[in-house]
């Protein structure tokens, strides 16, 4: 015989889905984000966002060579995380908060846990909370949309408006089209949903973790008497819902368990925005559940094939 029995462990059937593909999909997926930055913005925002990928590439090609391991730059993980970060700061914010953010994102919460797959949090959004801690005045400093930075006067978010019961200021046309002060890559919904729609199209992701998280924003932003759509398309509900919370290694496998979790990151999202003293809640929110999504995994796995569950009595006799 010259065929040989082989016994290993699943997959046993090869995807030719690649890591690289899926974070190429990404990247072409936050492209109108990154065009509607640099319309908002202006040419500030392409530095900000060039300067945060080149360190995360560089901080990732650094860490696996002091690691001894394989390179890991060419499936542009870490520009994906580069761009990410980078949408989650003020177009004020001076070059090296770019930078020390991607060390962060790239070193702590990506490499020193093994690298990618293996990282427990989002590493993009895990250098902005870290960045917000260090630097909360760089961090909250927002410019008018369309200055370009020739007007240096701080204005405030539509959230923080909101939660300082002043007035909004912009139209709901407003904050869909992204002409509202924020971080670059969130202010335009549109923008997010042109990319997230591409996403769901090529099956880079599934709809379930964005459309409960959203549809939970806004029913329980009516019940506390809060402006439903204006919370839903203010601040990073958006690219949070599409790019952050639909992460594969931090988000939940089953069905059941991606509807847990996109519930409680709505629900935390909302609460934080109502009663917390910040204005926003999708970093911290999307953060706290990626901590307890092997939990949420555990208790929502499914029984094998042709399985009997346990009766609940033999599980506590067998305790």
């Amino acid at each position: 015989m010259n065929n040989k029995l082989i016994v290993s462990t699943s997959p046993h059937i090869s995807s030719p889905v690649k890591t690289r593909n899926l974070m190429l999909d990404v990247i072409i997926a936050l492209m109108p984000a990154l065009v509607a930055s640099v319309i908002f913005f202006g040419p500030r925002a392409i530095l900000i966002e060039a300067v945060s990928v080149a360190t995360c590439v560089v901080c990732e090609y650094i860490c696996r060579k002091i690691m001894k391991r394989e390179n890991t730059i060419g499936d542009l993980s870490a520009v994906v995380t580069g761009l990410l970060l980078a949408f989650n700061l003020p177009s004020s914010v001076p070059i090296y908060v770019p930078i020390i953010g991607g060390g962060v994102a790239i070193v702590v919460a990506k490499q020193m846990f093994g690298g990618i797959g293996q990282n427990f949090v989002n590493p993009a959004l895990f250098a902005r909370i870290v960045l917000m801690n260090s630097f909360p005045t760089l961090m909250t400093t927002w410019w008018a949309a369309g200055n370009f930075g020739a007007d240096t006067t701080a204005t405030a978010s539509i959230l923080a408006n909101i939660k300082a019961g002043a007035e909004v200021g912009y139209t709901y046309l407003d904050a869909f089209l992204g002409n509202v002060p924020g971080c670059l890559g969130e202010t335009s919904a549109l923008a997010i949903l042109i990319g997230g729609i591409y996403l769901i199209c090529r099956k880079v992701i599934k709809p379930v973790i964005p459309l409960v998280y959203i549809v939970t924003v806004f029913v329980l932003s009516a019940i506390l008497g809060l402006d439903p759509l204006m919370q839903i398309l203010a601040g990073g509900l958006f690219i949070g819902a599409f790019f952050m919370a639909t992460d594969y290694v931090t988000s939940p496998l089953t069905v059941k368990g991606k509807i847990i979790y996109a519930l409680a990151m709505g629900v935390m999202t909302t609460l934080i925005r109502r009663f917390a003293s910040l204005p926003e809640g999708v970093s911290y929110s999307i953060l706290l559940l990626n901590i307890i999504v092997p939990l949420i995994e555990r208790k929502t796995v499914p029984l094998p094939f042709g399985a009997v569950k346990e009766p609940k009595k033999a599980k506590e006799e067998s305790k």
